[in-house]
């Protein structure tokens, strides 16, 4: 294969039968991405139980994914962009392929979580890889069938995800238990990489940008010390050095944007395009995607651990739960893109943050009425609500903030997009430690742990209506009525992490 510019027309040719299994093999990239993460909130409390591991490391399993997702995704473009979209992947998908086998052959918590950072680099590398391979493989009018499949396998990642995780730790397949939703990445992975280095053709930019690997170190280290403290401050008592660090990461982050500042004059290759934030709607849709991620990011996980530590359900009975709210989800967000924004623009995405609070109220109400006698088909209801709010908004709120970005920013602005969610997602796993474990005490009796439970989750879900609310007051800063650049459009789908995967 050569390593040169290659166009959709030389790529993509009618007769050129490779490209349809250089697609099967980036989407079944994309789909073992997506699986990953969810799968893995639903064997969180086999984790825990078998692994020996504390509620911070259990927060760290999922966190310290997100985190180091978030930190290389921009990065993780760009290398493709440089060195070939090609090689990056195949680099991605193999060491996505290592990280999974040392989750699975994990002998203690701390090495499970080491690897789950490394799986999160990974995946930060393989996934911006695919939608530019599809872009870089078909001419423009397959493009749109493609993105349509792509679009399935997203849906079909977000609704598997749980079931498959609940099955396999269900099963205990070889005695394997929770290990093998992570040793089931092996031949995925391994088939992917063969075959990935025989049909994918190579490609890169026609006008790479450099590295930013000062910023990507400013961005990680100013999260490390908000997190670390946060995750870890309830167990130890919260120690003085652990507000003093996220005190200090606030000034790691000023440093942030004025280094960005000062290399954007440079050489215009900064990380974070700060000009950005002139922009009112990116501005204002920064922070709502970033205050989203943080909602997902405390429900998904205490929502696992009330259904299965605290209700004392089986893996299976949770994951077949969550059925109602991702098909919820899925049916309001193609409702939402192709009938209702259209008409109604943004009063749309504010009655999604509206309904999804009313949704997480109705939980709350239900989960103290029923107590712990609450049966699946009792949370159906509040879960269906929940989704479609949901739906209503995670479709159309990249479209609407990227909307009055200027063209030649639209590829950063949607990959920064994606950065601020996955970092909202990670903040919001470390504030679980204040919103949910701060509520559960530390030397609970067997027949106290339930109630424990409930209780916690209950405030969590107070926490989650409130913000909300917040959300829905930021979109007011959204426009209107969005109408998107065609070429703003193109890349916001060739950069887009759906937020189902947070």
């Amino acid at each position: 294969m050569t390593s040169t510019e290659t166009t959709p027309s030389t790529a993509g040719g009618g007769t050129d039968r490779r490209r349809w299994f250089a697609l099967a093999i980036v989407m079944t990239a994309a789909f073992m991405d997506l699986v990953d993460v969810t799968i893995v909130n639903i064997a969180i409390p086999s984790i825990q139980r078998e692994a020996g591991a504390s509620f911070s490391q259990i927060q760290w399993i999922t966190a310290g994914y997100a985190l180091a997702f978030a930190a290389g995704l921009i990065t993780g473009g760009r290398l493709g962009d440089i060195y070939g979209r090609k090689r990056i992947f195949l680099i991605g998908i193999g060491g996505f392929t290592v990280a999974s086998a040392l989750c699975g052959l994990a002998v203690n918590p701390e090495m499970l979580v080491a690897s789950r950072f490394l799986q999160g680099a990974m995946a930060a590398l393989m996934v911006p890889q695919v939608l530019s391979i599809v872009h870089a493989t078909f001419p423009a009018h397959e493009r749109g069938k493609v993105f349509g499949l792509f679009g399935a396998v997203v849906g079909l990642g977000a609704v598997s995800g749980p079931l498959l995780g609940a099955l396999l730790t269900e099963w205990n397949l070889f005695g394997w238990e929770w290990r093998s939703i992570f040793l089931i990445n092996l031949p995925v992975g391994v088939a992917g990489l063969i075959l990935g280095s025989r049909f994918i053709t190579e490609s890169k930019a026609p006008r790479a940008l450099k590295l930013d690997l000062v910023g990507v170190a400013l961005v990680t280290l100013g999260l490390l010390m908000l997190l670390y403290p946060l995750i870890r401050g309830r167990e130890l008592g919260w120690p003085l050095w652990g507000y003093v660090s996220m005190a200090g990461s606030l000034v790691v982050l000023a440093a942030l944007v004025a280094y960005e500042r000062r290399k954007s004059a440079r050489d215009g290759s900064p990380l974070v395009e700060l000009s950005l934030f002139r922009v009112k709607s990116f501005a204002a849709g920064i922070a709502v995607q970033t205050v989203f991620g943080v909602a997902l990011g405390i429900f998904f996980l205490v929502w696992t651990l009330y259904m299965q530590m605290g209700l004392g359900w089986s893996p299976l009975k949770a994951g077949l739960t969550g059925v109602p709210f991702s098909i919820a989800v899925s049916v309001a967000a193609g409702m939402s893109v192709q009938q209702l924004v259209p008409r109604f623009g943004r009063k749309v995405l504010q009655a999604g943050a509206l309904v999804m609070a009313a949704g997480v109220l109705l939980y709350l109400w239900e989960s103290g009425h029923y107590g712990l006698g609450i049966a699946p088909w009792q949370m159906a209801l509040p879960l269906v609500v929940m989704g479609v709010g949901m739906g209503l908004i995670v479709a159309p709120l990249t479209d609407a903030i990227l909307s009055e970005v200027p063209r030649e920013h639209s590829g950063s602005a949607s990959g920064l997009l994606n950065t601020v969610q996955q970092m909202g997602n990670a903040l919001g796993l470390g504030l679980v430690s204040v919103v949910f474990f701060g509520t559960i005490g530390d030397h609970l009796r067997p027949d106290q742990v339930g109630p424990a439970f409930a209780d916690a989750f209950r405030n969590s879900l107070g926490w989650v209506a409130a913000v909300m609310g917040v959300i829905f007051l930021l979109m007011f800063a959204l426009p209107k009525r969005p109408a998107l650049h065609a070429e703003g459009e193109q890349a916001a789908t060739e950069q887009k992490e759906p937020a189902l995967v947070s």
